[in-house]
């Protein structure tokens, strides 16, 4: 059986990662690609109560070294239970963030060091890498608002501006040591937006 594809979708909170996810799936589904969707934290029970372990406001106590545990723990699960398998049988996942996210996020925003987390996230994914990684470009700031006039906000995305801030340029760090990761403006229409990822993912497929 075929092998099916891995594709990682990364940004700023906001960025417009679930409207491109779909996206995708309708330009795969043309060729007969049997899609998936996921995201994390989560994407299995176990990894969804992770998810609201580490995402709850109520949880402002949570140390820096536990939240990345728990990303890696949620992370572990996701890939042993859900990624890997799926993959395995010929489907095609498109997931909404993965290990490059905890590189930046708790490596780099929470200044755990990006090395460490790199060493956990190594154990927790196997050797399970995505086939196409794609970051979408976009100012924090107007990404978050945008997000935040859909939602509440989680623990994290209710962080100071700063901190968002660190994390976008931390990825922007992180994308100059990463030739897996294809960069994509994302400030343009959804439909302009969707076109840039089309013609990267030609190239994959």
């Amino acid at each position: 059986m075929k092998k099916g594809l891995f594709i990682v979708l990364e940004g700023p909170d906001g960025a417009g990662k679930s409207t491109v996810s779909k996206g995708i799936a309708a330009y795969l589904e043309k060729f007969g690609h049997e899609i998936v969707f996921s995201r994390e934290p989560g994407g299995t029970a176990i990894s969804e109560k992770i998810r609201d372990i580490i995402l709850d406001c109520e949880h402002s106590e949570m140390a820096d070294t536990t939240e990345a545990l728990l990303y890696a723990a949620s992370r572990a699960q996701h890939v042993a239970e859900k990624i890997k398998p799926l993959v395995d049988s010929g489907k095609t996942i498109i997931c909404e963030r993965f290990y490059h996210s905890s590189l930046v996020y708790q490596g780099i925003g929470r200044g755990l060091g990006v090395e460490p987390v790199r060493a956990i996230n190594a154990f927790a994914i196997q050797q399970t890498y995505p086939d196409l990684v794609i970051f979408l470009d976009i100012d924090p700031e107007k990404a978050l608002m945008r997000k935040l006039e859909k939602t509440q906000g989680d623990r994290l995305e209710l962080e100071s501006l700063d901190f968002h801030q660190k994390v976008y340029e931390g990825y922007k760090q992180i994308i100059r040591l990463s030739p897996e990761i294809q960069v994509v403006d994302a400030t343009g229409e959804e439909n302009t937006v969707i076109r840039k990822v089309l013609k990267i993912l030609e190239k994959v497929i």
